[in-house]
């Protein structure tokens, strides 16, 4: 039996009443769902819990799309690249794409719509000079440059909805029909969607919260021809595009975009790239409009008597809930999927809405509870995780999604999740409102500012990629430290400076890419502010390739500021002498392993004497630091993420602020265990985040010191001493 109850949300199914409502009590929750594939019967949905219907806006209505087949969502695709032996080619621009999900726009005309590139020179091949082939799905290019490289820019149709294409085939779903996503761009595709939901609140009485999943256009996912993903940009806009929108932003600002605007030499204008000022203007098209469509959506909501409720992810491209037209949505609620402390704080610090909710896993889907699986190990890993960051700020609610009938199968997992809820409810209750303990100001430096909050280095929603890891780690130790986190973008600082109450800017990222900044750095007023505000006390934290840009005999533009830079194969004549490290280092203690810094930066050295090497091996810095006028510079060379590495950074931190005396405020000596404090409400909770008993001495606010015992995953709860 719950010892509480609310704040919890529980996924249901038709034909599952009586372990519903056992479910209901168990795990305290005070609501239902539905989820993709499944119903809530009307017996189900008469429990004691307000009921959530997902609603797909853009999809999951075939009797209607299919006889506007010419208003489906489209994408621009590209070929692969092609290299002419002679002075012709033929490209079979479809080559690699799985047809059930994508076809050629052959509706509007290619040769105003389409492009044809020679990407060794980069230059547009003239339309005169290719023909098309509808019924081979082939352009034919004539007056090609031998031996270079070509490519087809071509708009596609969307006929197989990405979502329910995955769940489709990782559920075995059969001949259950095919989704296919329509554009509310178009007239008769938006008519339908109003009216559509005027009915279907009518319809559904029992709805309390209408949880839109999401709005119209669906992030970018593309399969390949052997119906596996072949392209994903979780922040993609590439669903986004249509004639009509094309021909609408030209008459709004003045000149047209290019296929290569959308295609971007096949990167899609990923996260990653610094966005092109094209790109930007296109995003903000983009948002005003979807936020202008969603908004009269959700008035007919709430005209019902319902809560709206918008699911961060699928179809959420456009509504960027830190953006500049989030709150002109009107949304009651976000609720998002949780993989870690990273995007819990993405989730529970989204601005305009009366409540968030977290999603966690695993999911129920075959998948994971299958026979011989024990899923309790990855829901353990997940909660204990997301904890860190629920303790700086909470989401209001939780829940799970998928299949309630296969998790039932696991008595082990229905047991566990009965201790998470209860957990969750109690730290709500102690933290919500309550501003905790930040020793320190950060601002993470990047492209995209706080457009991108708690979101640099995602490519699917926090899944591990190679590229990623070692950032993503700085990222999740950030989500449940004891400082106070911002986001900061180029243009900002260029424009307006660096806020006043800032102790240690953050630039992170591989060289070129949008976090790390790449040609930002070509502006020299950029570097220049930045040293301005170091020398007069600041501090700054580069990890990987910071401020990477290779100008002026430099390749870190700021290497003066953090007294380190990397060796491009240019100056291997000049010797570098300074190879020693500092023993007990601030950054250094606590240390008790071997360090990690995943995937490392190869051949980075010191500039001279002053630079204070704290790790150094296989002949190059891997850590280090430097004063620079009354502030200093910290150098890493990646971050994944760890107890350890989460301590190291929190050192690391602080040296750069030159504040090392605050450290031990609020601290647990032992990195597996952390310390979260709340003067204001007179209490501080010890932490254990690990599935092993710990013992750790720690340090309140005014550094004195007591030993605790925490059983695996425990928490303590104390009252602060007046």
């Amino acid at each position: 039996m719950s010892k509480t109850k609310g704040r919890v949300t529980l996924p249901s199914e038709s034909n599952f009443l009586d372990e519903t409502r056992e479910m209901l009590d168990r795990w305290g929750a005070d609501a239902l769902r539905d989820s993709d594939g499944t119903k809530l019967d009307d017996e189900v949905k008469a429990l004691d819990a307000k009921i959530y219907t997902t609603y797909f806006v853009s999809r999951g209505h075939n009797e209607f799309a299919e006889k506007h087949m010419d208003e489906c969502q489209q994408l621009y695709l590209m070929s692969r690249h092609c290299t002419a032996a002679d002075t012709t080619l033929s490209i079979s621009f479809m080559e690699g794409y799985y047809q059930e999900q994508v076809i050629p726009d052959y509706l509007h005309d290619p040769k105003r719509w389409w492009e044809v590139i020679d990407r060794s020179s980069q230059e547009t091949v003239p339309v005169c000079d290719w023909e098309l082939d509808t019924e081979k799905h082939q352009i034919l290019i004539k007056n090609a440059k031998p031996f270079h490289e070509y490519t087809v820019s071509f708009l596609v149709y969307a006929i197989w909805d990405p979502t329910q294409m995955y769940n489709h085939i990782t559920n075995n779903w059969g001949d259950k029909p095919h989704e296919i996503p329509f554009d509310v761009r178009q007239e008769a595709s938006w008519e339908f969607a109003k009216e559509y939901l005027a009915q279907w609140l009518k319809d559904n009485p029992s709805t309390d919260v209408v949880r839109f999943t999401t709005f119209f256009y669906h992030f970018t996912l593309v399969f390949n021809s052997r119906a596996k993903e072949k392209y994903v940009d979780w922040f993609g806009y590439g669903a986004t595009v249509s004639v009509k929108a094309l021909e609408e932003f030209e008459k709004e600002y003045g000149y047209a975009l290019r296929p290569e605007d959308i295609v971007d030499n096949g990167y899609y204008n990923s996260s990653f790239r610094v966005p092109s000022a094209h790109y930007l203007d296109y995003m903000d098209f983009i948002q005003r409009f979807v936020a202008g469509k969603a908004k009269e959506l959700v008035a007919l909501v709430h005209e019902a008597g319902r809560e709206a409720m918008m699911f961060l992810g699928d179809n959420w491209i456009g509504t960027e809930p830190y953006g500049k037209y989030f709150g002109e949505i009107g949304l009651d609620a976000v609720v998002g999927s949780v993989g870690g402390g990273v995007s819990l704080r993405l989730i529970s610090e989204i601005p305009h809405v009366k409540y968030t909710e977290g999603r966690f896993l695993p999911y129920f889907f075959p998948d994971t509870f299958y026979e011989g699986n024990d899923p309790v190990p990855e829901a353990m890993e997940n909660w204990i995780t997301a904890r860190r960051a629920i303790m700086r700020k909470p989401v209001d609610r939780i829940g799970y999604g998928g299949y309630l009938s296969l998790a039932y199968k696991f008595p082990a997992f229905v047991d566990y999740i009965e201790k998470v809820t209860d957990e969750f409810r109690l730290i709500y209750d102690n933290v919500k409102g309550v501003r905790p303990y930040n020793g320190l100001k950060v601002a993470v430096l990047n492209c995209w500012g706080s457009l991108r909050s708690w979101q640099p280095y995602m490519v699917a929603h926090e899944l591990w990629y190679k590229q990623c890891y070692s950032y993503m780690g700085m990222m999740e130790s950030l989500s449940g430290a004891g400082v106070d986190v911002s986001f900061l973008s180029f243009r900002e600082v260029k424009e307006h400076g660096i806020p006043e109450d800032v102790d240690v800017i953050i630039n992170a990222g591989d060289a070129m890419t949008a976090f790390s900044g790449g040609e930002e750095w070509a502006d020299p007023a950029l570097g220049a502010e930045i040293r301005r505000w170091v020398y007069n006390g600041g501090g700054f934290l580069g990890v990987g390739e910071p401020s990477a840009y290779h100008a002026g005999g430099r390749y870190f533009q700021l290497a003066d500021v953090m007294g380190v830079d990397k060796e491009l194969g240019f100056s291997l004549s000049s010797d570098k002498y300074f190879t020693e490290a500092q023993e007990g280092h601030f950054m250094a203690q606590d240390r008790i392993s071997a360090y990690d810094f995943g995937e490392s930066m190869k051949n980075v050295y010191a500039l001279g004497e002053d630079t204070e090497i704290v790790e150094f091996s296989q002949g190059e810095v891997h850590s280090a630091a430097h004063k620079y006028g009354r502030g200093r510079g910290v150098y890493l060379a990646g971050l994944p993420y760890s107890f350890e590495n989460t301590r190291l950074l929190l050192r690391a931190l602080y040296y750069a602020a030159g504040k090392e005396d605050r450290l031990k405020l609020w601290f647990a000596q032992n990195p597996s265990c952390e310390v979260h404090a709340y003067p204001e409400a007179g209490k501080y909770a010890v932490l254990n985040n690990t599935s092993r008993e710990q013992t750790t001495v720690v340090y309140d606010g005014e550094g004195k010191t007591e030993e605790y015992t925490l059983e695996p995953g425990g928490i303590i709860w104390k009252e602060i001493a007046q």
